[in-house]
């Protein structure tokens, strides 16, 4: 097996996400000679967290300056790292740092690259699977051009958990440039906790459908409840928000609509594909289209009023043949019904 480098972006606290001890864990399975890169404000926590995976050796670039998601700071300390290892092939986590900066710098290195990698295997070569098509097609890719860099996708993976120590890394240094100050992150503006609707590590999705917005049983349309049970539940349950191509279009239809809901939401062949250990659709059909975001989630259930919708064919593990409105009203009272008993 070819040299590898493991090369990640580390947080504030100089620690590792989880997605990228997924994606050292998927690394350590190939074989090789292994080499650590990491990039940060700080990284000596993230290379004691990783000082027993068997890497030969630890490359960094810290400062203050490679604190912020930067695309002059990040492709220089990156560039730096992959010249100082030499490895012909380069495996980082995929993330929005790292996808908006390492095609930059294949080009710099000469080396070509491929994102949305969901699995990588040796047989004779090193091989690497992706999906195609609004993951409607699987492909693998095979590459001689060197060096090869991969963005592996997170939730493919068990993550790394190797024993932490005391590792010994040797600081490599980037030359400054007026380039770095150019831009500067001046604050964070984000929602509250309580409400961010989209949780990527939330053990539950929550898929709303189009049928949230229409006339109920007694001809009317219930909007504000629709909001209020759903919210209610994310932040009773701690859910993800998905929602179908149906909903999230309303809102440029001129259709009544779900005040939280974007196109951000969306889950299907157009939208995203999560990985969740669970997943729970109210009133929508599971038309293919949609249930194409689903392939990653492991368990399936849906509430549907139509026993004959497309959840039913085989779709969904379980079938709730049941009204949404009902359904959720006794699982938010239920919910706060036991978060009473706990503080108790």
């Amino acid at each position: 097996m070819e040299n590898i480098l493991f090369l990640a972006f580390t947080e504030a606290d100089g620690t590792l996400h989880k997605a990228a001890l997924e994606v050292l864990g998927a690394v350590k399975e190939l074989g090789g000679t292994l080499t650590v890169g990491l990039a940060g404000a700080q990284v000596q926590p993230a290379a004691d967290t990783l000082a027993n995976c068997g890497a030969v050796k630890f490359l960094a670039v810290a400062g203050p300056e490679f604190s912020q998601p930067r695309y002059a700071t990040d492709a220089a300390a990156a560039e730096a790292i992959c010249r100082a290892a030499g490895s012909a092939i380069v495996i980082v986590p995929s993330n929005s740092r790292s996808s908006r900066v390492m095609p930059g710098v294949a080009h710099r290195l000469g080396g070509q690259i491929d994102t949305h990698i969901t699995c990588v295997a040796v047989d004779g070569t090193l091989n690497a699977t992706r999906w195609y098509y609004r993951q409607r097609m699987e492909a693998v890719v095979e590459r001689v051009k060197r060096p090869w860099i991969l963005l592996l996708e997170s939730g493919c993976h068990a993550a790394y958990d190797g024993a932490a120590g005391s590792a010994t890394v040797e600081a490599l240094a980037v030359p400054p440039s007026d380039a770095y100050q150019r831009t500067q992150v001046t604050g964070i503006r984000a929602p509250k906790s309580d409400q961010q609707t989209i949780r990527p590590d939330a053990k539950l999705l929550f898929v709303a459908g189009a049928g949230w917005t229409k006339k109920q049983g007694d001809g009317q349309i219930h909007g504000p409840e629709a909001e209020q049970l759903i919210l209610g539940f994310l932040g009773k349950a701690g859910a993800s928000l998905g929602g179908s191509k149906s909903l999230v279009d309303q809102s440029g239809e001129g259709e009544p609509i779900l005040g939280f809901m974007t196109h951000l939401n969306q889950i299907g062949q157009t939208g995203a594909t999560p990985r969740h250990p669970k997943g729970l659709a109210t009133c929508c059909h599971g038309e293919e289209p949609h249930v194409v975001g689903w392939r990653f989630v492991n368990e399936r259930r849906a509430v549907n009023l139509d026993p004959n919708c497309g959840w039913a064919r085989g779709k969904a593990d379980v079938l709730y043949v049941a009204d949404a409105f009902e359904v959720m009203r006794k699982v938010n009272a239920l919910l706060a019904e036991k978060a009473g008993s706990a503080k108790a």
